[in-house]
């Protein structure tokens, strides 16, 4: 099997719990850190709440509410300042990564109200001695349905650092910002942090089934979720959960790829914390714990 495909397959365990992609894709770099990147243009968080006593602010002039008003709030249940920590073992061999998925704040972007979503992710010994990777990925998704307006890269490579900055469009129609290309996708498309939101708050007793196109920053796949149990026992570093188990199968170009598979499990109770993704792949078996939730 090609290193392109085996890419693509570790690549899709972020589809469950962006995680195994952030630690196993074979890239080098330098020494990890949290880039502060300026938010995308038209990207605004909501002004902090007043105190209760505060006077009610003058009502905007007609012109200006339309311009400023933000969308109608009609988001998933997500909480700003999540913060989730995980651990990530290979094979028999624990502890060789590490991982921390973060909501950094809710606002709009492009006219819609966005979530801003974030990972970060580094290799640890002995792992990193054959895999030294520091990555940080931003996505902005739409608040109701996690659809992917804008995914964003911040990669080190044997030796370079790597920014893309990608504005999603399903037309054309819709021009990138300064600073960022445009990426072509289907109606409907998400990124893997958008996709593992999605999951997580889906209505799964409604529609045990769920199916949508992800575009992993270089490519567009046909992603497939499906639950297959309800009351799974897990007990990991964080202690122990009835979960959810959500198996996750990947297509490309319409055929599946049957040699790795992913399964994440979602904590029954509110707010269904992704608490552990397992994935078996041609090479290795890997787990992505989670460790501590914020």
């Amino acid at each position: 099997m090609s290193h392109k495909t085996t890419a693509a397959i570790v690549g899709f365990a972020a589809l469950g719990c962006a995680g195994v992609f952030y630690w196993m894709h074979s890239r080098a770099g330098h020494p990890f850190t949290e880039v502060v990147s300026a938010e995308p243009p038209g990207f605004h968080q909501p002004p902090p709440e007043k105190p209760a006593s505060a006077p009610a602010p003058k009502s905007p002039a007609p012109s200006d509410a339309k311009s400023n008003a933000p969308p109608a709030d009609t988001g998933l249940p997500l909480r700003a300042g999540e913060i989730l920590e995980y651990s990530g073992s290979l094979s028999n061999v624990k502890d060789v990564a590490n991982l921390k998925l973060q909501i950094a704040g809710k606002g709009s972007i492009a006219g819609k109200s966005a979530w801003h979503l974030q990972a970060f992710a580094h290799t640890l010994n002995p792992l990193r001695m054959v895999f030294e990777l520091d990555d940080q990925f931003d996505s902005y998704s739409d608040a109701g349905t996690m659809v992917s307006l804008q995914y964003e890269m911040y990669l080190s490579e044997r030796g370079e650092k790597v920014t893309s900055v990608q504005r999603m469009t399903a037309t054309g129609k819709e021009p990138a910002p300064p600073g960022a290309s445009e990426a072509r996708v289907l109606p409907g498309t998400r990124d893997p942090l958008g996709m593992l939101q999605f999951l997580r708050f889906a209505d799964w007793a409604k529609n045990p089934e769920a199916r949508c196109p992800v575009y992993d920053g270089h490519k567009l796949y046909d992603v497939r979720a499906k639950i297959i149990g309800t009351a799974e026992n897990v007990m990991g570093p964080s202690g122990k959960y009835s979960t959810s188990k959500i198996q996750i199968r990947v297509f490309d170009n319409g055929v599946e790829m049957k040699d790795a598979s992913f399964m994440l499990y979602l904590a029954n109770i509110p707010p269904k914390t992704p608490v552990l993704l397992e994935a078996t792949l041609p090479f290795a078996t890997a787990r992505v714990e989670l460790v501590k939730a914020k």
